[in-house]
């Protein structure tokens, strides 16, 4: 029986990492989101210094394309030709899509355009978006083919290996606005140019390192987990679903992450400091993020502070404590 599937998370994995070189070379920081076909998240960084928020607006971009198989800019056009009852409705019907902008890209199945899609890409966050006039940045960086390019859109194609096609309007104009004219012959330019691996991204790269060790715990223990890591304000630095992993896991992942790091206690012990009956869901709806009082959530502490939250989800709640425990190092 052919089923929808989604892209492995390894191979997410090396597309976010070319994506975060490319945007380092140019001087873009922000977040980059891949969703598998199904709906699910796959994975998903943020950069150092990528601003709240981003993780959030790729994810909605990266599901639109994945889930209505149509590049996200695409959609955005058909939203606007329906009755705004419809729109309203659509987003009712697929609160993922809460941010319908234009970048999300399509991933088809051994990159083939004739294949199923598997996944989507799509990246935002503090400096990234459809700009041109990146301070310090060489603007032959954002000649792509020998045609303007924008960064937001540059990254997503250079991590696919797909020749540039602007999904923002008129590249040109950005261009001309950021840097005066475009030359006349400006040869092919450095977009496309391999980049560097990206080395100023200290957070990042200990994230990884985190989701690596998590990731190694659970395969020894034969285990498939869903794992979020996240700052003390409970906005994501990393997101990872194994292969396999059931598809509530991340969500479930991120909310007792971001209960950990925001109260700096278990997630399992959320219920303790606020007992009385409605609390809990009151606290819930207060909140402008996702939380949950069940084990799996861990807070990360830094000479006795609290910087971020681990959380895992997928298997009993119970095992997800006790491995989010094993992995962390005492403080």
């Amino acid at each position: 029986m052919s089923r929808t599937t989604d892209l492995p998370l390894s191979d997410a994995r090396a597309l976010i990492a070319r994506a975060i070189d490319k945007a380092e070379q140019i001087g873009m920081r922000g977040s980059i989101v891949v969703i598998g076909g199904t709906g699910a998240l796959v994975s998903g960084s943020r950069m150092d210094h990528g601003g709240a928020g981003g993780m959030t607006r790729a994810r909605s971009k990266a599901w639109i394309a994945a889930t209505q198989q149509i590049p996200s800019v695409e959609h955005l056009g058909r939203m606007r030709m329906i009755p705004a009852p419809m729109v309203s409705g659509f987003t009712v019907c697929s609160p993922e899509a809460i941010f319908p902008g234009a970048g999300g890209m399509l991933i088809h199945e051994h990159g083939d355009p004739s294949r199923p899609v598997i996944a989507g890409i799509a990246a935002s966050g503090a400096g990234i978006g459809p700009f041109v006039g990146y301070p310090g940045s060489d603007p032959e960086k954002l000649i792509a083919d020998g045609k303007p390019s924008n960064g937001e859109d540059l990254l997503v194609h250079y991590a696919l290996g797909r020749p540039y096609v602007g999904q923002h309007g008129d590249d040109l104009e950005r261009w001309i606005n950021a840097y005066g004219s475009f030359p006349e012959n400006p040869g092919p330019g450095l977009g496309m140019a391999p980049a560097p691996a990206a080395q100023d991204q200290d957070e990042h790269h200990w994230a990884l390192a985190l989701a690596g060790r998590v990731i190694a715990a659970a395969t020894e223990q034969g285990l498939l987990v869903s794992l979020a890591i996240v700052d003390r304000r409970g906005d994501p630095i990393q997101l990872d679903r194994m292969d396999g992993a059931v598809a509530a896991s991340p969500v479930v992942a991120e909310a007792v992450a971001a209960t950990a790091a925001t109260f700096g206690v278990a997630s399992e012990k959320l219920g303790e400091l606020y007992p009385e009956d409605g609390q809990l869901e009151r606290l819930a709806a207060a909140l402008p993020y996702p939380i949950l009082s069940s084990p799996g959530g861990l807070p990360i502490l830094e000479d006795g502070i609290v910087v971020a939250g681990l959380g895992i989800a997928g298997p009993p709640p119970s095992v997800c404590g006790r491995l989010a425990a094993a992995v962390l190092p005492a403080d």
